[in-house]
Formats: C-alpha cells, structure tokens, sequence
C-alpha cells in the first residue's frame, strides 16, 4: 500500500473502539484495524523513512509488526487502574538507533479523537540520562539557550512535561537556568488538529516540523553521547 493520505475511516475506527473497548468487538472488526488503522499507518511509516533520514540518519523508521514504529494496540492492564484492553489512539515513534526503550531521544505521532499531536525529544528519561542533559545546561547555557530559543524550533514547538517542585540536588534555587534544569521530561510538543492530520501534505508537514526540532534534538543527543 502506498501513503498518500489519511482518511476519515481511521478517525471513525478509533472513535467506534472508544465506545466498545472489548475483546469481542475488537475481535469482529479485526479487518477495519487492519484496513482503516494499520495498513494506513505503515504505508505511512514506509513513506516517511527518507524524509526522517533528512533530519537525520541515525533515526529508525521501522514498518515491522512487531517492535517496530507502530506501538501496539493492545494495552498492557496488568498496572493500569482500568481494565480496557485497547489503545484508543495511533500513537508513531521514530527511535534512536541506539535506543533502549522510549525515553530515548525520538520522535513522535499522537492521532486520537481527542487529540492529535507531535513531539520530539525524551520522556522521563532514566536517573542517568537526565543527570547528563543536566550537566549539560549547567556546563553550556549558551548552547541550551540557542537551542531552545532557535526562531524555527519555536515557531513549531512549545517545551512540555513535568517539573519538580524544588531544584535538583547539586543546583542552587537561584540558578539562571532552574526553571529548565527541574525539568523531569524535555519534550518539545505541538498540537495538531484533524484537518492537518487528514491533509494530503502531512508527510511534509510532520516532516517539516521534525526538522524545526533539529537544534533541540542535537542537544539531547549531544549530551546523551549519542550520534545526531
């Protein structure tokens, strides 16, 4: 199948699972998924490979059914204080190739009824990782500031996620850059409304957007010690 757009039927599927979130309804409409929800969604993956290349080429855009840019539908209930066995949303993450798992530098699509956005950067990155991006504010606030201050990177991204309430052990409360150093996620994040989703140019949209992120995503990786 080849991408050239996302049709309405995606939406329509994700809103008719979030009204029966079951075992057997998501078993009878097992086609529609395929059809309206997955094949879309890799022909999408495949389509964006060069373009996610451009940005850059240490970045994997993977069309296998298992483990690759596709997150599964199926929920993990065995934590969760609900017991729905579906995602009620696609949700595309583009890895680091030297990934270990999401809290990597990556980025990401988000479709739901509800909300649909993209994000770039590294959620609730381990002890580790966050202790090194740290540092790395600390030790060159004027590379974090052009990065985060880049015209294009802002015109496309606002900084999300969560804080702590106090500043970090090792940093003083009056540090100029706390606000940024409490950071917890370093998420750049930006909505998207179902119009664009359902363009025909989203491809060059998301990909637009993804380059905008370049100066953050440098800095991310940079400070991890792994390629950009």
């Amino acid at each position: 199948m080849e991408f050239t757009r996302f049709e309405p039927t995606l939406f329509q599927f994700l809103e008719d699972l979030t009204d029966n979130n079951n075992r057997p309804w998501f078993q009878e409409n097992k086609h529609r998924y395929d059809r309206e929800v997955l094949e879309p969604c890799m022909a999408f993956i495949r389509a964006f490979e060069p373009r996610l290349k451009k940005i850059s080429e240490y970045f994997i855009a993977s069309d296998r059914r298992v483990g690759g840019s596709l997150m599964r539908v199926y929920r993990d209930t065995r934590f969760a204080r609900d017991s729905e066995p579906y995602k009620t949303n696609v949700g595309i993450q583009f890895r680091h190739e030297f990934a270990r798992d999401v809290h990597a530098p990556g980025f990401y699509v988000h479709i739901a009824v509800d909300e649909c956005f993209l994000c770039a950067g590294t959620w609730r990155p381990e002890r580790e990782a966050l202790a090194r991006i740290r540092q790395a504010i600390d030790e060159d606030p004027k590379r974090w500031r052009r990065a985060k201050s880049d015209k294009r990177f802002r015109e496309s991204f606002t900084l999300e996620g969560d804080s702590l309430k106090k500043a970090p052990r090792d940093y003083p409360a009056d540090h100029p850059l706390i606000e940024d150093l409490r950071r917890t996620d370093f998420i750049a994040f930006r909505e998207v409304s179902e119009r664009e989703v359902l363009s025909k140019n989203f491809l060059d949209f998301v990909a637009g957007h993804f380059t905008a992120s370049r100066p953050f995503m440098q800095f991310l990786c940079r400070a991890l010690k792994v390629p950009f």
